[in-house]
């Protein structure tokens, strides 16, 4: 996870309309079909919730959440 001190409100806030989000969520659940390899492709380039899920979380949308 990144340093604290640079996540603002509004990556958190962005970040979690990509927890959200139904077809990130789906991709997160099952790793393969359709919304995976769509969540892959756009979350990077297009979508700015997956670019602050990845900020937040430290992680890109579509991987899985890790079991602690």
């Amino acid at each position: 996870m990144m340093n604290k001190e640079m996540l603002t409100e509004k990556d958190k806030k962005l970040a979690q309309k990509c927890v959200e989000c139904p077809l990130c969520k789906k991709a997160r659940k099952e790793q393969k079909g359709f919304t995976f390899w769509l969540v892959r492709k756009i979350e990077g380039s297009a979508c700015p919730y997956c670019k602050a899920y990845e900020k937040v979380y430290g992680r890109k949308a579509h991987e899985t959440i890790p079991i602690e």
